[in-house]
């Protein structure tokens, strides 16, 4: 099992945030390396990330949620430039034999993030 799962709902329009792209960065050498980059299937899911071949240790992440896209393309409305464009949520995995699930709940103007079950 992958160390972290992402999980993305679109709550402006009842229904997962299917085919919005998210990035999963690391933090390391004072760098943020990209690990991982895909789209929200139809389960809510990003699973580019469980096809990481490198195990996700210890360490600082970044997600990166490209909510301004995703909406225009639903043909949402959006200012411009839109008010949330590429979202980032940083985290840090402390503790490896644990799993790290990211419920990412939004809409246009604000997102939550919370470590789940």
């Amino acid at each position: 099992m992958q160390t972290i799962s992402v999980h993305v709902v679109d709550v402006a329009n009842g229904l997962v945030a299917r085919n919005m792209r998210v990035d999963v960065l690391f933090h390391e050498g004072g760098q943020w390396r990209e690990l991982v980059s895909g789209t929200v299937g139809g389960n809510g899911l990003v699973a580019a990330i469980e096809g990481v071949a490198e195990p996700m240790g210890a360490g600082r992440y970044e997600l990166r949620l490209h909510v301004a896209d995703y909406y225009r393309t639903r043909g949402t409305q959006l200012p411009e430039p839109a008010f949330m464009d590429v979202q980032v949520f940083r985290f840090a995995v402390a503790d490896t034999a644990r799993h790290y699930h990211l419920p990412v709940k939004l809409t246009p103007w604000g997102m939550s993030c919370f470590r789940g079950a």
